[in-house]
């Protein structure tokens, strides 16, 4: 499958109902996914007939890019359950609901005094190299309490992924992401610099739309 003909067939997946600040529910975007989706098949055949993990899945974006990609099984996994409704509304209009599962599961866990987040440890046990590919697209940590959340993530792919890992992150994270890949033992690759569109959907933004320089990281 072409390029432009992925982000076509993304092009009707629903984003959030009601996106969720705390969560950091920011929709992925068709252009997004068809390039992080199609860089993974089309450069290192990470997809076609993989078992694929998209870690914070929300509304399945990076979910249905994998199927339609070829995965042999997707599993999406997500603390929210309204996220996980409409990404099942878009497995079945899309009619791949027979390929990727949902989860709803937290990656993480908050310490009850200090409030601080660490690994769900249980749940990646479970899940610990079950799967050839992870792609994720993880909160950044900028909201208060969400401090590290986004190398929780990375790390969590790491070790339920035996192949490779991809993942967005802001560019100003580029140094210490690397830094923290290689001290787990991985190549971590900046593949592509890429703009994250974030639309207005807070009450707290005051512009249409602020353009967030992004990397493409493959970690393996």
């Amino acid at each position: 499958m072409k390029l432009k003909q992925l982000e076509g067939c993304l092009g009707d997946v629903a984003a959030f109902k009601d996106p969720k600040v705390q969560l950091e529910q920011y929709p992925t975007t068709a252009h997004l996914a068809s390039r992080i989706l199609y860089t993974a098949e089309s450069s290192y055949g990470d997809i076609d007939g993989k078992a694929v993990v998209d870690l914070g899945c929300g509304c399945g974006m990076l979910s249905v890019a994998a199927a339609i990609m070829g995965a042999s099984s997707v599993v999406g996994i997500d603390i929210d359950a309204d996220a996980l409704e409409t990404a099942l509304d878009n497995l079945e209009e899309l009619e791949i609901s027979d390929t990727v599962d949902l989860i709803q599961a937290s990656l993480c866990v908050r310490a009850p005094d200090t409030g601080e987040l660490s690994l769900n440890n249980d749940l990646v046990a479970k899940m610990r190299g079950k799967f050839d590919t992870a792609i994720l697209n993880p909160p950044f940590g900028t909201k208060p309490g969400n401090k590290g959340i986004d190398v929780l993530f990375l790390q969590a792919a790491c070790a339920m992924a035996d192949s490779a890992v991809y993942s967005l992150h802001k560019s100003s994270t580029r140094d210490y992401l690397v830094k923290r890949a290689r001290a787990w033992g991985f190549d971590c690759q900046v593949l592509a610099e890429l703009k994250f569109d974030v639309p207005m959907m807070y009450k707290f933004h005051k512009k249409k739309s602020v353009d967030i320089d992004v990397d493409l990281l493959r970690l393996s």
